[in-house]
């Protein structure tokens, strides 16, 4: 099988790539503009595989560009679509960006869909389309709140966009996965995400550790939760990944009871910020500079998933626990103090 790829240099589309890679024998094309990721990538998926897969850059937002591209390859089933811009603060500094991009690359790849009769689409949704929810745990069938940033309600627009378009393209199918906080790194430790400034909470115990940040701070220790911290739910990539690979074969197997569904992908259990750090230094035997702050606007309290439908279609269910993601997570950190200038 064939598929095709958008943001595969990014950092859930390339462990997407070595999850396919592994465990399948589909041939990749990854397309990515590099404008948050690097061509590099694809060495490294490389070095950890041992294949080689076809890519090239791409601007989504520009639909011939795409078309002329794609329409190189012949008999593409599936189509991944990672691509957007994601930092909720950047969203509501530079929304046009967002909706341009997020938006209109979407549409751009749809219409690809349809023009190269790609029969299967799996987007790469986000838990953010349920809003401030305060019923827990969040299943598929939790109420849809207004947004709290343009990033998350691109992703909520987009879901109703596939939707649209797949109850007007019958021969067409697709599934969004709605996942919870992506982290860690792949186990190899040589490939993981880049952030030049950190957003997450990872990527701030982890550039602390290794000194690129002095320290990091916790927002609010007086929450109504286990230890006063915010509560999440925490999934590793490359759980993630594998997902994809598992609902795309759902698509591709489906002889037509499905054509569009929406999946959570979580661990089903809900961290604390205060967990977090404390596996991290135990796991890793080091010691954190953090200070604890006041709570930070537009920060929910706590938020898990109900993930029973994703093992119910896909079969699926997360392989990595809070002990791997925070040991990857510090064992990529390391490879890019020492391999990777960002």
């Amino acid at each position: 099988m064939q598929i095709l790829i958008t943001g595969g240099a990014g950092y859930i589309g390339s462990h997407t790539i070595i999850d396919i890679l592994e465990n399948t024998d589909w041939k990749v094309i990854s397309l990515d503009d590099y404008s948050t990721s690097s061509e590099d990538t694809y060495a490294r998926i490389e070095r950890i595989t041992g294949k080689k897969i076809s890519y090239h850059k791409v601007d989504l937002k520009n639909f011939n560009e795409v078309l002329e591209v794609v329409s190189q390859y012949q008999n593409i089933e599936g189509i991944i679509h990672f691509a957007a811009h994601k930092w909720v603060g950047d969203s509501v500094e530079n929304p046009l960006k967002y909706y341009e991009n997020n938006l209109g690359g979407l549409v751009n790849i749809l219409k690809i869909q349809k023009d190269q009769k790609i029969p299967n689409f799996i987007f790469s949704s986000s838990c953010s389309v349920y809003g401030n929810i305060t019923e827990l745990p969040v299943t598929e069938s939790s109420k849809l709140n207004f947004p709290e940033s343009p990033y998350a309600y691109t992703k909520q627009v987009g879901e109703n966009i596939i939707s649209d378009f797949i109850k007007a393209n019958k021969s067409l199918k697709a599934i969004s996965l709605r996942y919870f906080n992506p982290v860690g790194a792949h186990n190899s430790g040589l490939n993981g995400e880049i952030q030049p400034q950190a957003n997450n909470l990872l990527p701030y115990i982890t550039q602390t550790a290794i000194g690129r940040l002095k320290e990091f701070q916790v927002y609010g220790s007086d929450y109504a939760t286990k230890d006063g911290s915010c509560v999440r739910d925490y999934i590793h990539v490359s759980d993630i990944a594998h997902a994809h690979v598992l609902a795309l074969k759902k698509l591709s197997e489906d002889k037509g009871s499905l054509n569009y569904d929406v999946i959570n992908l979580g661990s089903g259990n809900g961290v604390s910020v205060f967990e977090i750090i404390n596996a991290f230094e135990k796991e890793n035997n080091l010691k954190l500079n953090y200070s604890v702050g006041p709570r930070r606007d537009g920060d929910v309290e706590s938020i898990y998933s109900n993930s029973a439908k994703a093992k119910e279609i896909l079969g699926w269910e997360p392989q990595f626990g809070i002990k791997e993601m925070v040991i990857s997570a510090w064992k990529w950190e390391q490879y890019l103090s020492e391999n990777i200038d960002y």
